[in-house]
């Protein structure tokens, strides 16, 4: 049984409890895009309660809260900042150990509900809290918010999802992906289906590649204690990356209803693998020590917290391919890293060259391509068009707008989703599955060291020879 329709203002949700009050993830992501949520008059009449371990106090709790608020105050609205103002006089917050039968079911009962449960904990301890809830022990109207890594591979993800559709139904599930805001998501969708000029084109007859980048500049940032452990293809494309492309190249979707556009996302997922042989199709690197942002980096083997023996790499690459007759035989390159000397955020679809361009244009003849870059979100399209002066000689030019651009923060559009009760953005838990089995064959491969551990120095842009590298 899902959520049923909400009594407060659009809000299906009547509880938000934040399991990892004291958390990094809360203080500077979670709370910060639900004020901007609740000041722009989104979420009303919402409780906010937070629940953590020994050392924290509601005192401390408090005073997260009332700051967060105060500073959401600017954007809000006069309806938005009457509703901040209330959040933080009435928060609470409770000593809690989740991993204890019955201590996290017993403080549920004592909230007013549907409620709204986010982990925002340690993967492993999130796994535990749910392993030792008993079916029947949760109201079956609470929503069960989880955050990415979902499981660690494909069997621990199928054992997590057995875990959690014990205790509620599926839609009441939120696998939350922070990077598919609502704005990329539909920008993207969008872009591809209300296009006459854009939509026959998105098939192997005309496409030669896509290429999903995501190079960022910054570098460990004291995350060893997750990083370590997860890896650039773990932490993101085994996640943000595919959710991208699936929603580049899945089928048109009847309505954009949860249903139908998780349908087809799962579909286009299920279709896709590694496009042989990890040797020739993956490639890892890790940086070594240099200069980003002006700052000197350490070589990550020497970054405070990391093993150097489990060869984490901080830049991954695969190509894929998609096994149906729409994409049969495309490459589909996705990249991600960190420490790199330029940051690069985007989706590059490369078309195929004209089948028969007249004898006598001379010049660049460059392949046309779409760019679609992720936040902020932009587009621009590279065209030949005849240049200035001789008529025969063609020219590059781009076309570029800004895509549509939220006013929430990217986890205010999650939780936004969340609280009215709409999966829709959320991964569903066959799609979170789908991820793990396309990535497996890598991860098994890299820990039998079969595809070399490349280095680049932090702030360069990539190991030498690979032909991925930013070159602008």
């Amino acid at each position: 049984m899902s959520i049923e329709t909400g009594h407060h203002g659009g809000t299906h949700v009547s509880t938000l409890l934040i399991l990892g009050a004291s958390g990094d993830l809360t203080g500077r992501l979670l709370l910060p895009g639900l004020a901007r949520l609740i000041g722009s008059g989104r979420a009303t009449g919402l409780h906010l309660a937070g629940a953590g371990g020994p050392g924290y106090s509601h005192e401390k709790w408090a005073q997260r809260v009332t700051e967060t608020c105060e500073a959401a105050m600017e954007h809000a609205t006069e309806a938005g900042r009457a509703e901040l103002a209330k959040i933080a006089a009435h928060t609470s917050f409770t000593e809690l150990d989740v991993t204890k039968p019955n201590e996290l079911a017993n403080m549920v009962e004592t909230l007013d509900g549907p409620v709204a449960l986010y982990f925002a904990l340690p993967p492993a301890v999130s796994q535990k809290a749910c392993e030792v809830l008993e079916p029947g022990q949760l109201p079956e109207t609470t929503l069960l918010v989880m955050e990415k890594p979902f499981g660690s591979n494909q069997q621990s993800a199928q054992g997590l999802n057995r875990t959690l559709i014990r205790l509620v139904p599926e839609e009441n599930i939120h696998r939350v992906d922070h990077f598919l805001g609502k704005g990329t998501v539909f920008n993207i969708l969008g872009l591809r289906f209300a296009n006459r000029l854009l939509e026959p084109l998105f098939t192997s007859e005309h496409v030669e590649k896509i290429e999903i980048f995501y190079d960022e500049e910054l570098a460990l940032e004291d995350r060893a204690g997750y990083y370590d452990g997860a890896g650039a293809l773990r932490d993101m494309i085994q996640s943000h990356l595919l959710q991208i492309l699936g929603l580049l190249t899945m089928n048109a979707p009847a309505t954009l209803k949860e249903r139908d556009v998780r349908d087809h996302l799962g579909s286009v997922l299920r279709a896709t693998a590694l496009a042989g042989d990890p040797r020739k199709f993956t490639r890892r690197a890790r940086y070594t020590a240099g200069t980003s942002k002006g700052r000197p980096v350490p070589d990550y083997a020497a970054e405070k917290g990391v093993e150097p023996a489990l060869k984490t790499e901080t830049l991954a690459e695969v190509t894929l391919h998609i096994n149906n007759s729409r994409w049969a035989s495309v490459p589909f390159i996705l990249r991600a890293g960190k420490a790199l000397g330029t940051a690069r955020k985007e989706a590059i679809i490369t078309f195929r060259p004209v089948s028969h361009l007249p004898t006598g244009f001379k010049g660049t003849d460059k392949p046309t391509k779409l760019r679609i870059g992720f936040g902020p979100d932009t587009l621009s399209l590279d065209l030949d068009v005849n240049g200035p002066g001789d008529l025969y000689t063609l020219d590059h030019v781009t076309l570029a707008a800004e895509l549509n651009s939220p006013d929430l923060l990217p986890y205010g559009e999650v939780l936004l989703g969340v609280l009215s009760g709409d999966p829709t953005l959320s991964v569903r838990g066959d799609t979170a599955e789908e991820c793990w089995r396309i990535v497996d064959p890598i991860l098994t491969a890299w820990a039998d060291d079969m595809v070399d551990l490349d280095e680049y120095p932090a702030g360069g842009n990539g190991p030498a020879g690979w032909d991925t590298n930013c070159t602008l």
